[in-house]
């Protein structure tokens, strides 16, 4: 095995580790959570902004889309993170992923939607 090879199967089993150990870290995370099955408002983003829509619960997480303020989404769960917001599994209209918790404002009685 030459130097080169060495270098390709190195960064091949960091590859690996790394998947390992990101997948591990996850599944804990998603069995603290809690269902809502309820309606939701983003809220708290400013009207030229809008709310990232995440592949996981976390801010570091890949974008799959995003929200613009006063949406109405409905949530799925949510998921509790120490020293943190929560994070909810939220959809609309086929747009499905995670947002923090301290953006969205459950629905109430006197909405008109």
């Amino acid at each position: 095995m030459n130097k080169h090879q060495e270098k390709v199967l190195v960064a091949t089993l960091c590859g690996l580790v790394i998947t390992a150990a990101a997948a591990f870290a996850v599944q804990p995370a998603m069995a603290a959570g809690y269902g809502v099955d309820q309606l939701a408002q983003v809220s708290g983003v400013a009207g030229w902004d809008h709310l990232n829509v995440r592949k996981w619960p976390a801010a570091y997480s890949q974008k799959v889309g995003a929200f613009d303020a006063q949406t109405h989404v409905w949530v799925d769960r949510c998921i509790e993170v120490a020293n943190s917001a929560d994070w909810c599994l939220v959809d609309r209209a086929g747009l499905k992923g995670w947002v923090n918790s301290k953006f969205l404002t459950l629905a109430s009685d006197d909405w008109d939607i």
